[in-house]
């Protein structure tokens, strides 16, 4: 059972050592636990994430996560890894291709596509999957940590 975060080393990279290209991943199995924790915490109580019965009747055909939930992971990466501590989040996009289970793993992986060194700012492509299913995609702005301000 894959019952595990795989997370990078967690910590800072400061807007001048980024670089293009550089990318960061985490993987995670997504529970039922995890499913009823962001239920309670965010109230979207909506069945199609609780229900097997009533989920079985809609599109999905089952019980599928919160699509923030996924979009979490993201978060995860971007305030933990890339650039990571001191992160400040100004904008992200979504698009919500494909389900995730419960039980399914999924991998968060951002990329630096720019850097702006005079505003901080950086965009970063936001992707997860589960196996070679393109779940979520996106773009990302952030305020990156600096060293020229600690």
């Amino acid at each position: 059972m894959f019952d595990t975060t795989h997370n990078l080393p967690r910590g800072t990279i400061c807007i001048e050592d980024l670089e293009i290209g550089m990318t960061r991943s985490l993987t995670k199995q997504v529970t039922d636990r995890d499913i009823a924790l962001f239920a309670e915490i965010s109230t979207d109580r909506n069945p199609v994430h609780l229900d097997e019965a009533y989920a079985q009747d809609t599109i999905f055909e089952g019980r599928i996560a919160h699509g923030m939930l996924t979009a979490g992971l993201i978060s995860a990466v971007i305030g933990e890894q890339l650039p990571g501590h001191g992160t400040v989040y100004l904008g992200q996009s979504l698009k919500f291709l494909a389900p995730v289970r419960p039980g399914d793993v999924v991998t968060a992986e951002v990329k630096v596509l720019a850097i702006d060194h005079a505003k901080r700012r950086v965009t970063l492509e936001t992707l997860a999957s589960v196996g070679h299913t393109l779940v979520l995609k996106g773009e990302a702005v952030v305020l990156a940590p600096s060293r020229k301000f600690d």
